[in-house]
């Protein structure tokens, strides 16, 4: 046999140039004849090299395109252009991306946690492109904020605090004050799960793991992170219904979200949901979980439906 390739994420990186913002998008092609077009839209505390594995995992069944989203990954943020980082104007940005990119082209959607819930959104806002999608799926995705599992009472304090932080003033001391390699290592030795993870870790894990989350965070916007993030501890993407069925990939351990009611939630909202439950430590793998360990994110069953020929 011969050797096997190994892929460079880079090699298949261009700029993104949309509404005036600059960033980035990954375009991998199909191998063989594969027909599907696949596009990933990833969530919070993310951009494109966070997901490698999963997207060398969805290459199997098409072309596999992924976007920054404004002040993610590196992308500017809406502020640029004057608009804030509400739910609704990154619906409108996907959509314009979609039109942009696929024109006649039929989809998959793939939405991983926020991303999925701005995808959602997109297609109660724009509803015609919901016929363009033969697949929709969900990974750790959410609908409603009682979906997650803190206490009302609780979620509010947060909700308040995260508008807080997303103020200019306290995202910029947060920015240039706190986003640095000694503190995220320090918080990474001092909270509960930090150290959890660090017993697991050998020292160099550990330490390369403490450096691509403060590259994450430093690619990530801190106002777009936490205005995003006090909308959806308030959100409610049931009042409109998408006549799509949806599959969704749940942590069975995740700490945010109480699946039952996430499922019964997406089934207001959908014709129907096709849930699958993975195990990992959190809310989804690891920061650096390669191929072999972002699989568990597409189960049997949503493979072979991925891997029949895509509908035109």
């Amino acid at each position: 046999m011969g050797k096997q390739t190994v892929l460079n994420p880079d090699d298949y990186i261009v700029p993104l140039n949309m509404n005036g913002l600059q960033g980035r998008m990954m375009r991998l092609p199909a191998k063989n004849t594969k027909n599907r077009e696949i596009l990933l839209v990833y969530g919070h505390h993310a951009l494109i090299e966070r997901w490698w594995g999963l997207i060398q995992n969805l290459n199997e069944y098409g072309s596999v395109t992924v976007p920054d989203m404004p002040g993610f990954g590196g992308m500017d943020s809406f502020g640029k252009i004057g608009r804030e980082p509400t739910i609704d104007n990154f619906a409108d940005y996907l959509a314009a991306f979609i039109k942009m990119r696929y024109k006649r082209r039929r989809i998959t959607i793939v939405g991983i946690s926020f991303g999925f819930v701005v995808a959602t959104r997109m297609l109660q806002k724009y509803p015609e492109l919901a016929k363009k999608v033969d697949i929709l799926v969900s990974i750790v995705g959410f609908m409603h904020r009682d979906d997650f599992t803190f206490k009302p009472a609780h979620r509010a304090i947060m909700r308040r605090a995260t508008r807080l932080l997303a103020t200019r003033p306290i995202a910029f001391i947060i920015r240039y004050c706190f986003l640095n390699r000694f503190v995220i290592a320090k918080l990474y030795t001092k909270l509960p799960n930090g150290k959890r993870r660090l017993l697991e870790m050998d020292p160099e894990e550990f330490r390369l793991m403490v450096e691509f989350d403060l590259r994450l965070w430093q690619s990530n916007d801190v106002r777009t992170h936490w205005h995003t993030t006090s909308e959806f501890l308030n959100i409610d993407n049931c009042r409109t219904q998408i006549d799509l069925p949806v599959w969704h990939v749940a942590s069975r351990d995740d700490p945010y979200l109480n699946n039952p009611v996430v499922k019964e939630h997406m089934l207001v909202a959908f014709t129907e949901c096709h849930q699958a439950l993975f195990s990992a430590r959190g809310h989804t793998p690891g920061l650096l979980a390669d191929k072999k360990e972002l699989a568990v994110l597409l189960p049997r069953k949503l493979r072979q439906a991925l891997a029949r020929p895509a509908a035109k």
